[in-house]
């Protein structure tokens, strides 16, 4: 199978280094692609983005599958220009996309389906804003209704600040606010069949203790001790399933990879918010321990087959990843910088690139990534955290709590 890979984040080193170790993946390209992935892909040029100029690539590599890793791509339509020239693609068309496109289309689909979630209203102007914000109260949560690469949600208690960002924002969703640990939930799905990947969970917020602005995301880790048991199958049968079947009512049906996003409230899990590809950082630690052939799985949800795939295996032990970032992330991440320590394995790129004499600079806000395994959670994160003290790049910074309360037993929910 000759696969091509769209990206050139961190998600993308992670889904490349899944391929590549499938037996079954004689051929792997990225475009763009990074100093990372180009270990294991051959890279092209390409703009993600661009629907022709892809599916024209994907022409070009003989590809048997093309992996859409960012969201962006998918909302601008390029799975759909892939598939018209009758090439398999995971990743779902620009119409179904739309549930992390639009916070208010996710809303819709969710009310039809009556799955569990927020209540919340759509605002366009400062007089709406501020009756949702009297209706909620604080701690307020106001996300951008379009794609923010996991930035536009402000959640603060100060009033001020959230008004502020509705109208930087213009269009924005304000919900109540959910409390209770977060989970990431990834299920793989032809649109029919749904077949969940390991529980994660990451940390938005830049600083320790969950303090400071939200960012993509500063680390992960999988799988989580303190969830429900019936976790998954709650949320396969609550969220997953009923959205599924309302977008097949729709004539949308959505194949690739669906994002849950949730809380653990009292009242049970409710949907934060749905995104329509990997999450990054926690594609890094579930991917670390999928033992079953990664291309052949997201091969059979681009076919149609995913019914008829063996049941998934799981390496024993956990998985963490620390983000490293740079200097001045999230506001405005400085650049340019030499990294030394990070061509080791585990550490994975995300905004780095190699001058032509051999040089590796950062070229990001967050920069890579230390991901490690371990027989449990403190193993894996030890290791995890021993592999970012080994990287140096002037100025960068990484949150040092990842998993710590995890492995304290710190973690509740609540009842």
């Amino acid at each position: 199978m000759r696969v091509l890979l769209v990206g050139g984040g961190g998600r993308e080193h992670a889904l490349a280094l899944g391929l590549a170790g499938d037996p079954a993946v004689e051929a792997l390209f990225a475009a763009p692609g990074n100093p990372g992935i180009a270990a294991v892909a051959q890279l092209r040029e390409v703009t993600p983005t661009d629907p022709a100029a892809v599916a024209a690539l994907a022409v070009e590599v003989a590809a048997d599958l093309v992996v859409i890793g960012p969201e962006a791509p998918l909302v601008a339509g390029v799975a759909d220009a892939v598939r018209a020239k009758g090439i398999a693609v995971f990743g779902p068309s620009a119409e179904a996309a739309r549930l992390e496109g639009s916070k208010t289309f996710a809303k819709d689909v969710m009310t039809a389906a009556a799955v569990p979630t927020a209540r919340a209203y759509t605002c366009e102007d400062a007089a709406a804003v501020a009756r949702a914000l009297d209706e909620f109260g604080a701690p307020y949560v106001v996300k951008d209704d379009g794609l923010a690469a996991g930035k536009g949600v402000v959640v603060t208690d100060d009033r001020a600040a959230a008004e502020r960002h509705a109208a930087e924002c213009g269009r924005v969703v304000i919900e109540e606010y959910l409390s209770g640990p977060e989970v990431s939930l990834f299920v793989v799905t032809d649109g029919e069949a749904a077949v969940p990947l390991l529980p994660a969970q990451d940390f938005k917020r830049v600083g320790d203790g969950d303090t400071g602005p939200n960012t993509g995301g500063m680390g992960a880790y999988a799988p989580l001790p303190w969830a429900p048991p019936n976790l998954v199958e709650d949320v396969m049968r609550d969220v997953v399933h009923p959205t599924l079947a309302e977008l097949r009512r729709r004539g949308t049906p959505f194949a690739g990879l669906l994002y849950v996003g949730l809380a653990i409230t009292p009242s049970g899990p409710r949907v934060i918010e749905f995104n329509a590809r990997f999450g990054d950082p926690e594609t890094q630690v579930v991917l670390a321990l999928l033992e079953t052939p990664l291309g052949g799985l997201l091969h059979a949800a681009a076919t149609g087959t995913l019914g008829a795939h063996p049941p998934l295996r799981w390496r024993d032990g956990a998985a963490v990843t620390v983000v490293v970032a740079a200097d001045g992330y999230p506001a405005g991440p400085r650049t340019g910088d030499v990294i030394t320590g990070a061509d080791r394995a585990g550490v994975i790129h995300a905004g780095t690139r190699r001058d032509a004499d051999g040089t590796l600079r950062s070229a990001g806000g967050r920069v890579l990534c230390g991901t490690a395994t371990g027989p449990d959670l403190a193993a894996a994160r030890d290791a995890a955290y021993e592999l970012v003290r080994d990287v140096e790049l002037a100025g960068s910074h990484h949150r040092t709590d990842i998993a710590a309360a995890a492995v304290d037993g710190r973690i509740t929910i609540p009842g």
